[in-house]
């Protein structure tokens, strides 16, 4: 677990995003079934802030939060993990929520989302000083969620990626394509990212966000179709430093096959597949992972080594319930992909 707080002093590292209410079912039974309801916080750009800053790093959220019990609950959650929550406010309005069956052998996980008109979704962010909220700081993360919930929210992520790079901040965006919120509305979702991931540094996605992005398939297999996707990416988007990506394999719901991968334009990197038997909880292992390579990035560390973290915290993610990845440098830098005895 993680081994303390982030350091004092501005903030590093600035997450936009919505926190979430997940109410998972007991058991691995189906939602029509269920009778009683595991609640945890959590939301894209929230995982990350948790983990970094469980990792030492200064990591902040922008967000909005209701005023109510379960917003009570989010807020005490972030602050217990170390995020600075200066820069986040109370609104009024309702949680956001989503449901989760987990899956079980061969049954895949469910998630049924419950965030419209959400005190985050409801704000009005026309109006938000970003470039007050980003001072001090050196990363912005955001994710392709914030934009999927409606034309408001896509134009603050704009803003704020804009308001981050006429400050010299880095921007890792991560795809996160989410087809139920995007078909909840009259959305144009390849227009609205591509405008988005112009402005980024550091691009979490897969061949398949690729191919959505640039409307063209990718050929081939495995690492090669992946070095096939990062170079049109390179060229479509020449601000990109960094594209990262997973490669799962999925064998069972608690059984599955794991690497990780880098792309520069100069060259690729790609981890052996660690295997996951005995998975507890996989959701939030994708922003683990999104952690991961930048707690690397951030250290300075080379890209093999950004990759190998990523694919460590990602790792060590599935092998705990909730969204957030809550462990120290120790348990990521000294990640071997074996299984291990007690620890004493």
């Amino acid at each position: 677990m993680a081994t303390g707080l982030a350091s004092c002093g501005p903030a590093r590292i600035i997450g936009f995003g919505e926190v979430l209410t997940r109410l998972a079912t007991q058991g691995k039974v189906q939602l029509p079934q269920a009778s009683a309801l595991d609640l945890h916080v959590g939301g894209a750009e929230a995982n990350v802030m948790a983990a970094l800053a469980s990792l030492g790093h200064r990591a902040a959220m922008v967000s909005a939060i209701p005023i109510n019990g379960l917003g009570d609950g989010a807020w005490r959650a972030l602050a217990a993990a170390g995020i600075d929550l200066s820069r986040s406010f109370r609104a009024p309005g309702r949680q956001g929520l989503y449901f989760l069956a987990p899956g079980g052998s061969l049954r895949a996980s469910e998630i049924l989302y419950d965030r419209a008109g959400s005190a985050f979704a409801t704000q009005d962010w026309s109006g938000f000083d970003w470039s007050a909220a980003f001072a001090g700081a050196e990363w912005l993360h955001v994710s392709g969620i914030t934009p999927a919930l409606g034309p408001d929210l896509a134009l603050a992520t704009h803003n704020a990626m804009a308001a981050a790079r006429a400050l010299g901040l880095r921007i890792s965006f991560d795809g996160n394509y989410r087809p139920a919120l995007w078909e909840s509305w009259d959305s144009d979702p390849r227009a609205i990212l591509t405008g988005l991931v112009r402005q980024a540094d550091l691009f979490f996605a897969n061949h398949r966000d690729m191919a959505l992005l640039l409307g063209q398939p990718f050929s081939g297999d495995g690492p090669a179709r992946r070095r096939e996707a990062a170079l049109a990416g390179f060229a479509a988007f020449p601000n990109l430093k960094w594209i990262a990506s997973t490669a799962r394999h999925v064998e069972t719901s608690d059984c599955h096959r794991l690497a990780a991968r880098i792309d520069t334009p100069e060259a690729g990197f790609q981890t052996p597949e660690v295997a996951m038997p005995g998975i507890v909880d996989r959701i939030g292992g994708g922003d683990a992972f999104a952690a991961g390579v930048l707690h690397g990035l951030i250290e300075g560390s080379p890209v093999p080594r950004a990759a190998e973290l990523g694919l460590a915290l990602a790792c060590l993610k599935h092998s705990v319930p909730g969204d957030m990845a809550l462990f120290g440098r120790a348990d990521v830098e000294g990640f071997s992909g074996e299984g291990a005895d007690v620890k004493r």
